[in-house]
């Protein structure tokens, strides 16, 4: 009978540790978690992760991602991500989110409401100087909230190299120019 608290006692410990391996990988200060996502967005993004910056800014209606070469002249891997963000956001506007799906995981937070919300998100996509952007907007509060989540775990996941687009990004002396 003695054998009852003990197993209570094991299995609480064993819920504790649970929750504490959840929390850390939740929030995106496993650094293994943050080498799986850098391998597999090497096998899906065509730039290189350590030369480009990932900008994120949240807005109401939902955010602009942005992604820029660190070096404003390194004209292959600008030309590298003008053509990902343009087939991501023609692909997004599809209601196809497999390549974010593909390195963040398909539990990302955000993306089923945004696969099953997507004809209601206006996706645009921006050539910028050094680099490009994929805006998102929708009238749906539920959508933009599903926006800035999937932002939210995207910035945890991508950790020193992504920014939020109220901090400066470093490395990177500007990322404001527009080209068409």
């Amino acid at each position: 009978m003695r054998s009852k608290p003990l197993i209570a006692v094991l299995v609480a410990a064993g819920l504790i540790a649970f929750g504490a391996i959840a929390t850390i990988a939740a929030s995106g200060d496993d650094p293994s978690r943050q080498q799986v996502v850098a391998e597999r967005g090497a096998r899906v993004m065509p730039f290189s992760l350590d030369a480009t910056r990932h900008v994120f800014e949240a807005t109401p209606e939902g955010g602009t991602q942005r992604v820029v070469a660190k070096d404003a002249s390194d004209a292959r891997n600008i030309q590298l991500i003008r053509r990902h963000l343009r087939e991501e956001a023609a692909a997004f506007s599809r209601g196809d989110f497999a390549d974010p799906a593909a390195i963040h995981g398909d539990d990302m937070p955000g993306l089923q409401a945004l696969r099953a919300g997507y004809q209601d998100i206006d996706v645009r996509y921006r050539k910028l100087a050094d680099g490009a952007e994929i805006a998102y907007a929708t009238t749906k509060a539920d959508l933009a909230a599903a926006v800035r989540a999937w932002f939210d775990a995207q910035l945890r996941d991508h950790a020193g190299d992504a920014t939020t687009g109220d901090q400066p990004a470093a490395d990177h002396t500007s990322h404001s120019g527009h080209v068409d």
